[in-house]
């Protein structure tokens, strides 16, 4: 059986961009992303009015797409060099830019103070070494705490113990009463132990480990927090039977922790803030691609146009991405037990494994995947690729990586990012003395 997965897009724009575009490409919806990050920042401020969503930057580093977000309200979570310097090339500065990193060179932590985003430290010998870096400690910093056994990671992110990400508890009380003797003057708390997850429970379940850790320094210290970081991993559904994480709920289910925690002992206003990117714009972009190969021997495969260097989560995770077929007349294949719909007719079924031309055996992007009968020409369109999609494409074997394109609100197709060439790919090779 073959289900039916909703597009971002119409056949029509989808048409639209293969007549004008060599494939493959990612695609993404200005209207619906915005829509959505509003929609997702309201639903918490009806609790916290200050609340932020910090997007992650490395989920889709394209400025286009980070200044959308800024519009929407949303700041920039930055870990590397160049998500600070795209931050800065889209307007966003100051304390809009949570700088969350790990084995961070010495120059990063300079390139954050000078924008002035806050600094969230991932080790105890961090407060040393930005002190040497920046002369002294900003006035506001951050630590990232990891609750090792005391919070259950999920399957893709691992375990908390096994994580190389933050302080323990003991240090993470150490790190405050350091920064507070060094005249630190604000702070902040920060976790992120979870990764597409789809269970409300578990973001509850993050929020009162911070929570009561916030209560914990409150007492034992003297420290007051000012900002609660719950950091990121909501997730999106994949796949066509799952459902997606009620933004109103999730809100909701943390202020009840919030208000039995924080306002009952007199620790608030105390500011709510994430760092969620996948739930942004994962859903709102797609890679079109066309099938240039079928292949029988001991499987059926169809390799099509792009490969694990345009979209890495099949390959190096095993992740599901949902496929779509479409007939050369934008008509979307759809199996004879689904209903037909303006863009559908009935077809045959085939199982395939759907492949990219890497000289690598796991350059897949489906396996034993029931889809409709595809034929050599037709385009195919993998969801849900609007996040760590194409930023997390390589030059492996060579392989330029692909555009990127916008529909804006207007229905106007523009090109974000142009592909790769072959000069850009040899730019940084020497030829000299050959």
């Amino acid at each position: 059986m073959y289900d039916v997965k909703s597009l971002p897009f119409s056949a029509g724009q989808l048409k639209e961009a293969v007549e004008a575009h060599p494939t493959p490409f990612h695609i993404y919806n200005e209207k619906l992303i915005k829509a959505n990050a509003v929609d997702f920042q309201q639903q918490f401020q009806r609790h916290f009015p200050q609340y932020k969503n910090y997007f992650a930057v490395k989920a889709l580093p394209n400025p286009h797409i980070m200044k959308i977000l800024k519009s929407a309200g949303m700041g920039a979570d930055c870990s590397s060099m160049a998500e600070l310097i795209l931050s800065e090339k889209v307007g966003i500065k100051g304390e809009d830019i949570m700088f969350t990193s790990n084995d961070t060179p010495a120059d990063e932590y300079v390139k954050a103070h000078q924008l002035g985003a806050i600094i969230n430290i991932d080790d105890l010998t961090h407060i040393d070494f930005v002190k040497r870096q920046l002369g002294k400690l900003p006035d506001l910093m951050c630590l990232r705490y990891n609750p090792g056994p005391l919070k259950q990671g999920n399957v893709i992110i691992g375990e908390p113990t096994e994580a190389k990400f933050g302080l323990t508890r003991d240090q993470v009380k150490q790190a405050y009463t350091r920064m507070k003797a060094e005249g630190v003057k604000r702070f902040g708390l920060h976790c992120m132990v979870a990764s597409n997850e789809l269970k409300i429970e578990y973001f509850a379940d993050t929020a009162k480990v911070l929570f009561d850790l916030v209560l914990e320094l409150h007492k034992e210290l003297g420290v007051t927090i000012e900002f609660v970081n719950l950091g990121g991993g909501v997730g999106i559904p994949y796949r066509p039977n799952q459902h997606r994480i009620e933004f109103a709920l999730l809100a909701d289910n943390i202020n009840s922790l919030y208000q039995e925690i924080i306002l009952k002992n007199g620790l608030g206003p105390l500011r709510i803030v994430t760092e969620c990117g996948r739930v942004v714009t994962g859903p709102y972009g797609v890679l079109v691609t066309r099938s240039v190969h079928e292949k029988k021997t001991y499987k059926n495969y169809i390799g099509v146009d792009s490969c694990m260097a345009n979209l890495m989560r099949p390959g190096m995770y095993g992740s599901y991405h949902h496929v779509s077929v479409f007939d050369k007349n934008w008509k979307q294949k759809v199996g004879k037990t689904q209903p037909a719909t303006e863009f559908t007719h009935p077809c045959d079924l085939s199982t395939y494994d759907v492949t990219g031309s890497l000289c690598e055996n796991n350059d897949k992007f489906a396996v034993n995947r029931v889809l409709p009968h595809v034929e050599v020409g037709d385009y195919l369109v993998i969801h849900d690729t609007g996040a760590h999609g194409h930023s997390m494409g390589f030059n492996y074997n060579g392989k330029l990586r692909s555009a990127e394109f916008l529909v804006r609100e207007d229905n106007s197709i523009v090109q974000i990012r142009r592909a790769e060439t072959y000069n850009d790919l040899f730019a940084t090779l020497s030829f000299d003395g050959l």
